[in-house]
């Protein structure tokens, strides 16, 4: 796909450093929440640069759950929703293309089956989580086409994958690795009943209590315990699914607790998903662009790729609820996805030796070179990214910009890219979701 694809920018769209941005939490406010979730996208009316500075006090302050919550509010509100059903409909690309990526793909299909258990398991014997990945993939691939075409067959085949699973699983097991698998299934799942919560046919206090029950326990455990291991000793991944999946059931249940817990554990946790150990080095480049260094970057690209997913997930969920991550701490996360994707496109980018404490002991470990095993790997992740800081902010993103449109083109979603739990880290279809 081409940047030529998008319409242009309005000319008299005031650009950074001429104004303010509209405060998140005072236009849901002020507009009841849900009801102005539509004009969201589009909330941008000026300087991102301003608005660091109006909303510092608030960005650094602890976290407020909404007090009047968005539906729908996670990685989508209406207006994301509202923009594609009438851009497909005039066969408008991008959305077109995004739109004929999604109804190619297997899981999009009315006839899916879902294959809802009692036990999954991740990571040692009897593995068998792939039966989880592919029916959220499925759940979250119908809904969309519902919610975009208006399909009762989709609405149908999405709720009842939603009200089987509610139904049906008790329990999360297997190693350590069952923590990532209620971190990224959690919520990815929660996701898909969003979009579904207002469907006759979805039983959304089913799928609320089974949330509650199955994934946040193990969200909360990995996040207060980590496994009994040091602090530092796992990657940020493991951290931000987890938090996004206690984020997504907060947003889903309503729960202000669970929203908060999220929220303050991205701002300050003790973690490495907590956005300043995510991110432990800035730097400027020779062309005046702001980076940061990836916690994962050491370790290899495919890793911190899914990192951008995460954590992504995260801020355009708090978004949609009137909380700006993306723009927390002098915009950090952009400085590390500007920083990622000028690696993935094949640039060179400045590495300080990454130390910490691992195992139980916290023994010394070190990386001294940014790891560039899966280097340029494809993950549907960047959409998002770079309509959010290019198209709602007027930021120059250019390596963002760069890698998602001369590498990873019209985004897929789960099915897209290969068989293995990799290509289900994130729900993709960025493009016919959030181009603007």
């Amino acid at each position: 796909m081409s940047r030529n694809d998008l319409p242009p920018l309005d000319q008299n769209t005031p650009q950074p450093l001429r104004g303010e941005l509209l405060s998140r939490r005072g236009i849901l406010r002020a507009a009841g929440g849900a009801a102005l979730a539509g004009a969201l996208g589009a909330a941008s009316v000026g300087s991102a640069d301003a608005a660091g500075k109006r909303h510092g006090a608030r960005n650094l302050a602890l976290a407020a759950a909404p007090s009047v919550w968005a539906h729908p509010g996670m990685l989508h509100n209406a207006g994301d929703i509202n923009r594609a059903k009438v851009r497909v409909a005039a066969g408008i690309d991008p959305w077109l293309s995004g739109w004929n990526k999604l109804t190619a793909n297997s899981h999009s299909q009315s006839t899916w089956t879902n294959r809802a258990t009692a036990t999954i398991i991740r990571g040692g014997t009897g593995q068998n989580y792939s039966l989880l990945y592919n029916d959220i993939a499925a759940a979250y691939q119908n809904a969309l086409r519902w919610k975009v075409k208006g399909t009762e067959a989709n609405a149908v085949c999405a709720a009842g994958i939603l009200n089987a699973w509610s139904t049906t699983l008790t329990e999360v097991t297997g190693n350590a690795d069952r923590f990532l698998a209620a971190g990224i299934y959690g919520w990815q799942f929660a996701n898909a009943c969003e979009l579904m919560r207002d469907y006759a046919g979805f039983d959304l206090a089913a799928a609320q209590e089974m949330m509650e029950r199955v994934f946040y326990p193990l969200n909360n455990d990995f996040l207060t315990n980590h496994n009994g291991a040091c602090i530092t000793n796992y990657w940020a991944n493991w951290d931000l699914c987890n938090i996004a999946s206690v984020l997504a059931i907060g947003i889903l249940n309503e729960d202000s607790a669970k929203y908060d817990q999220a929220v303050t554990y991205f701002k300050s946790g003790a973690g490495n998903g907590a956005i300043a150990h995510a991110v432990p080095y800035l730097y400027t480049d020779s062309d005046g662009y702001a980076l940061g260094q990836w916690q994962e970057s050491g370790r290899d690209q495919g890793h911190t790729v899914m990192g951008m997913g995460q954590m992504g997930a995260i801020c355009e969920m708090a978004w949609n609820q009137g909380e700006d991550l993306y723009g927390y701490d002098g915009r950090r996360f952009m400085k590390a996805a500007q920083y990622v994707a000028k690696y993935n496109i094949g640039q060179d980018v400045p590495f300080t030796t990454y130390t910490w404490g691992t195992g139980q002991s916290c023994a010394t470990a070190s990386q001294t070179v940014i790891g560039d095993a899966s280097r340029g790997q494809i993950r549907p992740v960047w959409a998002q990214l770079h309509f959010h800081y290019n198209r709602r902010l007027y930021l120059d993103d250019k390596y963002i910009s760069s890698m998602y449109y001369d590498l990873v083109g019209t985004e897929g979603g789960g099915g897209d890219y290969g068989s293995e739990s990799t290509g289900y880290d994130q729900l993709g279809f960025g493009t016919l979701m959030y181009a603007k």
